[in-house]
C-alpha cells in the first residue's frame, strides 16, 4: 500500500492524564524531517498531548538519544523518532538503515517504551518529500499516531 492509498491518521483516544511525548528528530533532509515533525504534532496537539522536540546528528542517533531520555522514567509516556535516509551512490544507506531501524527497535524493547518510528529509508527525496507532506498523508502524523495508540494499550494493561 502506498502512503496516498493509507487511511489519513487520527489521533487516538488514550485515557488518562495528557500524554508527554518526546519527538527525536534527525534533521538531515531539512525539508522532510520539518514536513514529518509538522505531521507529528499536528496529531499530538489533537489528543492534547504534551510534547517536546529535540534534534539529534542523524538517523544512528536516534535511537541513543531515546534512550538517553528512557532512563529518566517518569519524564516521558511516549517517543516518536524522524528522520530520513535517502539512497546514495554506496553500500553506507544499507548500513544506516539496517542500524538505525535495528536500533530504534531494540531500545523500545529493552526499556518497554511506547515508540513511534517516522524514519523514512527511501530511493530519492522526491520519495520522501510525498510522504512528508501536508496533505494529511504524512509518516510523522502515523508515527505520533502509532506512539500514542501503543501508550493506549499499555496504559489499559497497566504497563504506563
Amino acid at each position: 500500500m502506498s502512503t496516498k492509498d493509507a487511511k489519513l491518521p487520527q489521533a487516538p483516544i488514550v485515557g488518562g492524564e495528557p500524554a508527554r511525548v518526546l519527538v527525536v528528530r534527525a534533521p538531515y533532509y531539512t525539508a522532510v524531517v520539518d514536513g514529518l515533525r509538522d505531521g507529528a504534532l499536528r496529531i499530538l496537539g489533537a489528543a492534547r498531548a504534551e510534547s517536546e522536540v529535540i534534534d539529534v546528528a542523524g538517523a544512528l542517533e536516534l535511537a541513543a538519544a531515546i534512550g538517553f531520555a528512557a532512563r529518566r522514567r517518569g519524564r516521558f509516556d511516549a517517543y516518536v523518532a524522524l528522520g530520513c535516509v535517502v539512497r546514495g551512490e554506496t553500500d553506507h544507506y544499507e548500513h544506516v538503515c539496517r542500524e538505525a531501524m535495528a536500533a530504534l527497535t531494540r531500545v523500545a524493547l529493552d526499556h518497554s517504551l511506547c515508540l513511534g518510528n517516522g524514519l523514512l529509508t527511501v530511493a530519492n527525496e522526491a520519495q520522501a518529500l510525498a510522504r512528508a507532506g501536508a496533505d494529511g498523508h504524512n509518516k510523522g502524523a502515523e508515527a505520533a499516531a502509532a506512539a500514542l495508540r501503543q501508550l493506549a494499550v499499555a496504559r489499559l494493561l497497566g504497563a504506563a
